[in-house]
């Protein structure tokens, strides 16, 4: 999808600068799964200059992840590849657990506050190579498929890599930047010698993928059998998922045989010597999450940077906001817009999110696997909760425990980071690596929840919209065509403004920010309101807000103007009389290099300023 409004996306940057031996480009990205690809198409779309660097010779053809969020739909939508990818997609699909027989619970989230459905099924194999296919719209973009990456070295200009083809033939990449995508075996964080804390769980699982479903049931269903606890899960295309744990004793050379196989499909499938078997593997879930996401002019995204258990299916999805948040930074100080000072807030934003979303799939891994007797107590007694207390079950089935992104610091206009301190959270930390103090830590994440009020007290900051993301309803342009509110504003920063001119009183430093930017200005308006032109002055552009989302949006918060970023979160929100104000603030956090150096400059000349003149000191003498 193109946006609705001229964006100037490229810069007119040169296309790559390539030899026989040698390949120069702005960034380098090491591995082509789904972040790596993500990164180039996002870098692609802004004129810069990319090599994405794979070992294998190929894009993975077999089905890996197999739940796509709707902040993943969103940034595929960005990056004008989210009509590709739905065929390919069963939306509300929902995540239903049962114990002895019966469904307990059924994660059914109907939201669509960012424009897609909560939760999607998706074949991971097709949506990569949609991606790996949309890098072919770029010039100044190359892939190189079956090149592994011996040594890099950086220095204070960039980044020297050195890589080799199946035959051994050499090229040296140098790049301004480079970013590991190379998943949870990085090779790039390993040579950095960046520490992956975290924990193994001791039980692995099998998994099964197969075609021609045998069940055909949609939806996806984890049993919480004593004996061997299952998942059955229904994929776009007659494709469905097995999952089972693997007991102790028993290894994958053992559970492939065919008689083996046979027996553990036996209890799901009517006929298991007729399964169309796909792929088995057998794997172990981690929870680990690299110390910094950035050492100078390196970058960790995906994998690479943190590796959650698959419980609530968001390894993909969180790298996918790993290159979402991380593309336009980059972008910016490629392009010279930014000082690199942009990129500690890539860490600062992304990381305590990663954090989160490990803590989620834990918990889920808990309820739905405990490795113990007494967790299985815990558990089978949080489900009985279901049936007394309603407040409960909604909690879990409408999907509010999912921990949405907050930015409290980074590219932000906020006030600071929520402090968290009290009796209980101080004991909520004690208990944070069992399974209850993990289930406890994360009903008391989101201050919404009782428990979190407990913990943290009511904080006036946790209901700002500030380092959250934006709605994205359908909205109406000026020439009466219907879309959603991204594809009318495009990939880049804007003021929205409820009902009003945003740049009435705008002061000409903070026009020339944005513009500097790319930035636009945007009226939002009742639908009907429209047609009426006298209130929207040249180079600000409206949007007719069809069912009202927009105004209900406003109307719950005291300011009706929003500063966006190019992701799509809110960097700031403020009255139309302090628009000039929080723009020059933005501008600081941006780290621009224009406004930077204007105030080094204006340093210098009033500490000049402040010195004797030669004359002076010459006469004093």
């Amino acid at each position: 999808m193109s946006p609705a409004f001229d964006t100037a996306a490229g810069n007119g940057r040169a296309h790559l600068n390539t030899d026989t031996d040698t390949i120069c480009a702005d960034v380098a990205i090491i591995g082509a799964g789904p972040v790596g690809l993500m990164i180039g198409n996002i870098l692609g779309l802004q004129g810069v200059r990319v090599v994405i660097v794979e070992k294998l010779d190929q894009i993975i053809d077999y089905p890996r992840a197999i739940g796509l969020d709707d902040e993943a739909l969103r940034v595929f939508q960005s990056v004008g590849l989210v009509d590709e990818l739905l065929p390919h997609t069963t939306p509300n699909h929902w995540m239903r657990f049962t114990l002895k027989g019966k469904c307990f619970a059924s994660i059914e989230p109907r939201t669509d506050e960012f424009g897609w459905p909560r939760r999607n099924a998706f074949i991971q194999p097709l949506a990569d190579q949609i991606l790996y296919g949309g890098l072919k719209r770029f010039d100044h973009v190359q892939a190189l498929l079956g090149h592994t990456v011996a040594s890099f070295t950086q220095d204070s200009e960039g980044v020297t890599i050195e890589v080799a083809d199946s035959t051994d033939n050499k090229k040296t990449i140098r790049a301004a930047w480079i970013v590991g995508a190379d998943g949870g075996n990085s090779f790039v964080r390993r040579t950095l010698d960046v520490p992956f804390e975290g924990r193994t769980k001791p039980n692995q699982w099998i998994v099964i993928d197969v075609r021609n479903d045998p069940i055909g049931s949609p939806h996806i269903y984890l049993h919480c059998d004593a004996k061997r606890p299952y998942v059955s899960a229904a994929l776009p295309h007659g494709i469905r998922r097995f999952e089972f744990m693997v007991m102790p004793g028993e290894t994958e050379e053992e559970l492939s045989k065919p008689e083996n196989m046979a027996a553990l499909m036996r209890n799901v499938v009517a006929e298991p010597d007729k399964v169309d078997y796909i792929r088995k593997r057998v794997y172990t879930h981690n929870a680990r999450l690299a110390s910094t996401f950035r050492m100078n002019r390196v970058l960790l995204a995906g994998d690479a940077a943190h590796i959650m258990p698959v419980w609530q299916g968001q390894g993909y999805n969180s790298g996918i906001r790993d290159a979402s948040n991380l593309g336009w930074k980059l972008a910016m100080v490629v392009k010279g817009q930014a000082r690199d000072a942009l990129l500690d807030t890539y860490t600062m934003e992304r990381r305590a999110h990663a954090r989160s979303m490990i803590h989620l799939s834990e918990v889920a891994g808990d309820i739905f696997a405990p490795t113990s007797r007494f967790g299985m107590k815990v558990r089978d007694t949080f489900v009985r909760t279901f049936n007394v207390l309603p407040s409960v079950k909604r909690y879990f089935v409408e999907m509010r425990f999912k921990p949405m992104p907050r930015y409290e610091e980074g590219v932000v206009l906020s006030d600071g980071r929520e402090r968290r301190d009290g009796f209980l959270a101080r004991a909520l930390a004690k208990a944070g690596h069992s399974a209850p103090g993990r289930l406890l830590g994360l009903m008391s994440e989101k201050r919404e929840s009782i428990i979190g009020r407990v913990v943290h007290g009511r904080d006036p900051s946790a209901a700002t919209p500030v380092g959250r993301m934006f709605i994205q309803p359908l909205v109406r342009l000026e020439d009466g065509n219907i879309v959603r509110f991204d594809d009318a504003i495009g990939n880049r920063f804007a003021i929205v403004g409820w009902g009003a001119d945003p740049t009435f009183g705008l002061t000409p430093e903070a026009r020339h920010i944005w513009t500097t930017l790319g930035g636009c200005f945007v009226i939002a308006k009742p639908d009907p309101q429209l047609k009426f032109r006298d209130d929207v002055p040249e180079g600000v552009n409206a949007v007719g807000d069809i069912d009202g989302r927009l105004k209900d949006w406003f109307a719950r918060l005291p300011e009706s103007v929003v500063l966006l970023r190019p992701d799509r979160f809110v960097a700031g929100m403020c009255s139309p009389q302090r628009v000039s104000e929080h723009v020059v603030r933005l501008a600081g956090k941006l780290s621009l290099a224009g406004i930077a150096a204007k105030r080094e400059s204006d340093a210098r000349a009033i500490a000049e300023d402040a010195l004797p003149s030669r004359e002076s000191v010459v006469a004093g003498a």
